[in-house]
């Protein structure tokens, strides 16, 4: 056969793939190149560490080996913000195949650098309120991943305190004014405070010097326990500090996050972290194999874990309720 002759067959041939819908070419098949997958994070290796070995693990179990065919590309800030912004700026100059981000503020950082590069978020509160995506099942835009649901679980996290710790009220609840989406939490529990018969006090933790300003032995106060607000960075940065000084000071703790927990911390209740980064294998696998994330639906957890310390509980004179430590997924003893 004449090559030009050929070559038009195979143009036409190509033409009307294109035609009748089948996949773009994925990533997997064109790059003889490791995948380069970005994970950005505001804390630390010591801090996301475990975080980071479960995004390995998954992804090993999906085919992609560290050293071999995945280059995992990190990026801690190690607690300072404007690195944050660097280093979103960073993955995006580099053209990383896409990248993994953390909690609601990280994630928007992310998606100012980039709209091209696909970003599979992480315990992301209302990311459609946060215009992340368009929706839940057409993300439409180039995020998507697992969502956390916290803004569902606030108010949620306050009932459990107030039924763990009965004299719990009033409540210390940390948040970070530079969060938006704290804003819409502390609404919530707020309103959920009214029926409990509790008071609330919110307490703005910008920056980690307002720990020790507003929670050491020296400062004043009028609370009796402490209600970390989750999906911030910052406040998941300096859950250690939060639990030296509920200890400190005797004083019940509650988180959204169970790391805080395992740290000597009280209660949480919310998503699993661990679980949510091992879907978020499912995400990087699926883009690498040519799905956009425009279509791929965003998913959100199926279930919430509540974790009590009772060795906490202990040295604080608390007797958990059997009514809360029969619900608990875990206790920590």
């Amino acid at each position: 056969m004449n090559p030009k002759r050929a070559s038009l067959i195979w143009l036409a041939v190509l033409g009307a793939q294109s035609c009748l819908g089948f996949p773009r070419v994925s990533l997997a098949q064109t790059q003889s190149k490791p995948l380069r997958v970005g994970i950005i994070s505001f804390g630390d290796s010591e801090l996301g560490g475990h975080l980071r070995q479960t995004l390995l693990e998954a992804l090993r179990e999906r085919g992609y080996v560290e050293g071999r065919n995945l280059q995992l590309v990190r990026g801690y800030a190690a607690g300072r913000p404007e690195r944050v912004s660097e280093i979103a700026n960073e993955f995006a100059n580099q053209k990383l195949d896409m990248v993994v981000t953390t909690c609601t503020p990280t994630t928007r950082v992310m998606h100012k650098a980039t709209q091209t590069i696909p970003l599979v978020m992480v315990a992301v509160s209302d990311p459609v309120g946060q215009g992340l995506i368009a929706s839940y099942p057409r993300p439409g835009g180039n995020v998507t991943g697992v969502a956390s649901q916290f803004e569902d679980v606030a108010p949620k996290m306050l009932q459990l305190l107030v039924e763990a710790a009965p004299k719990a009220s009033p409540v210390a609840v940390a948040f970070n004014p530079r969060n938006p989406v704290h804003t819409r939490f502390l609404k919530e529990i707020e309103a959920a405070a009214q029926p409990l018969g509790v008071r609330v006090s919110p307490l703005e933790i910008g920056r980690e010097a307002d720990v020790a300003a507003k929670l050491d032995g020296t400062a004043p106060h009028g609370f009796a326990s402490i209600l970390v607000l989750p999906d911030d960075p910052l406040l998941s940065h300096l859950r250690r500090r939060f639990v030296e000084v509920a200890a400190k000071r005797r004083l019940p703790s509650f988180f959204g996050i169970s790391e805080a927990v395992e740290d000597g911390g009280l209660m949480s209740y919310g998503q699993t972290l661990r679980q949510a980064y091992s879907r978020a294998a499912y995400f990087v696998d699926r883009i690498a194999k040519g799905a956009e994330p425009a279509d791929l639906p965003v998913e959100q957890p199926t279930r919430f874990e509540l974790v009590v310390n009772r060795k906490t509980a202990r040295a604080l004179g608390l007797m958990i309720p059997q009514s809360v430590l029969l619900r608990a997924d875990r206790v920590i003893e």
